[in-house]
Order: structure tokens, then C-alpha cells, then sequence
């Protein structure tokens, strides 16, 4: 077999007082762990979070303004549009109201009291009984020309110069407020300084709404009717530009 030598074994030098000395075995320090990667990578990955994080709510608030601005811009075309048709309406409202004038002026029959008023000039005057000889007297006006008269037509105004009382023609109007299925209703108003009753509501014995006025003139009874609310406006002027011979 072959022998394995131990290295010798030098002897303990003697320290001081003659006591042995031990050898000092040198201890290597444990390496210090690198944490300083660790904080970087927990750095690198909070800060790209917060950037998505950012990212997405820069990418909704611009779809969200984006929403907005489409939305308020039809808003807006949608405005523009009424404000238009609008101001079309009132052009068109302004110019027709304009064609109106100047005013030409009626006059009625002298021996009925010469009743007058002023009407738009864009009016039509079709006279149907012209009383010459007694009886009533019948005149029709109407925009542009006078329609068919009958009670199914609309006509802007209708004159009637009855050749009876007053109060005998309001008993009839009051007859035909008393029927149950009448929505006739009944105001007084003054014509020239006249007592005169208004009605509005269905006009007797016509499927037509519209507005009557009567009043007298001496021994008679003016009758003045329109044929619709359309007409409202315009037959309220006429009414105050009335005069007659008392």
C-alpha cells in the first residue's frame, strides 16, 4: 500500500511568557446582497404602469371629447337649420305684410249708411247684391281672388248689410248658440263707438271656425264674418278702421 504523508506540523511558535501562540485563521466577510437592481426593475415597472395607466385615459378623454364635438357640432347644425327656417318664415311673414300696403279703403252703399274700412290691397272684392233696389246687401273679399261663395268655401272676409234690426238678427245668433252641439260663444266689443256682439266658434250651418261681427247701421244690421282664425290677424285691423254714417 502506498503511504500518504501528512504534511509535518510546524510546531507552536512560544509567544510572550513562553505561551504558545494560535494561529489566526482569516474569516472571509459574506458579499453584500444587490438590491439596487430590485429598486430599478420595481422602478422600471410602476413607471409603466402609470404610463399605460395615463395612456388609456388620454385615449378615452379624446374619444370622449371627440363624442362631444360630433355631437355639439349636429347640435349646432340642427340650430342653424331651425334659425333658418325661421327666419324664411318671418321674411316671408314680413314681405306678405308689406304687399298689404298701402290699405285700399271699401265703402259700402250710401243709402246703408256708406259703411267703410280699409283691407289689404293684395285683396280681391267680388260685391254679389248691390242693394240697389232694397233687400241685402252682399259683399266678399278674399287674398288674390274671391272663391266660389257657398258655405263650404273659405272666404277672408264676408260683408252683409241686412235690411232688418239689430236685435232680430242677434236672437237668431242666440238661437244658434242655445242648440246643444254649438260651440258658438258670444262678446261684446264696440265698432265706431257701435255696441256689437262677437262671436267665435263653428259658424252656423258650415263645418267653418272663424269669427262674426255684427252691428247696427240705423235701421239695419251689418254682418261681418271671416271664414277662419287664418284670417284673425287681418279682420281685427279691418274692424278698427270702420266707419258708417249714424
Amino acid at each position: 500500500m502506498e503511504n500518504t504523508q501528512m504534511p509535518p506540523v510546524r510546531p507552536a511558535q512560544p509567544g510572550p511568557a513562553g505561551m504558545p501562540m494560535v494561529q489566526q485563521v482569516q474569516v472571509q466577510p459574506e458579499p453584500k446582497k444587490d438590491i439596487s437592481g430590485l429598486i430599478k426593475t420595481i422602478v422600471i415597472i410602476v413607471v409603466s404602469l402609470i404610463a399605460v395607466t395615463f395612456i388609456g385615459l388620454f385615449i378615452w378623454m379624446f374619444m370622449q371629447y371627440k363624442d362631444a364635438q360630433t355631437l355639439s357640432q349636429g347640435e349646432i347644425d340642427s340650430a342653424v337649420a331651425v334659425a333658418k327656417d325661421e327666419q324664411a318664415k318671418k321674411d316671408e311673414d314680413e314681405f306678405k305684410e308689406r304687399e298689404k300696403y298701402p290699405y285700399k279703403n271699401f265703402s259700402g252703399p250710401v243709402d246703408y249708411g256708406q259703411l267703410s274700412f280699409e283691407y289689404p290691397k293684395t285683396w280681391s272684392v267680388y260685391v254679389a247684391k248691390a242693394a240697389t233696389t232694397g233687400g241685402d246687401y252682399n259683399a266678399y273679399f278674399n287674398p288674390l281672388q274671391v272663391e266660389a261663395v257657398s258655405k263650404d268655401t273659405i272666404n277672408a272676409l264676408r260683408v252683409t248689410i241686412r235690411d232688418k234690426s239689430f236685435d232680430d238678427v242677434a236672437e237668431e245668433y242666440q238661437r244658434e248658440m242655445d242648440k246643444k252641439d254649438s260651440n258658438l260663444t258670444m262678446e261684446s266689443i264696440t265698432v265706431n263707438g257701435e255696441s256689437a256682439n262677437r262671436y267665435t266658434g263653428t259658424i252656423p250651418n258650415t263645418d267653418l271656425n272663424g269669427y262674426i261681427v255684427i252691428f247696427k247701421i240705423r235701421d239695419k244690421t251689418v254682418i261681418m264674418q271671416t271664414d277662419s282664425v287664418l284670417f284673425k290677424e287681418d279682420f281685427d285691423k279691418l274692424l278698427g278702421t270702420i266707419t258708417f254714417n249714424r
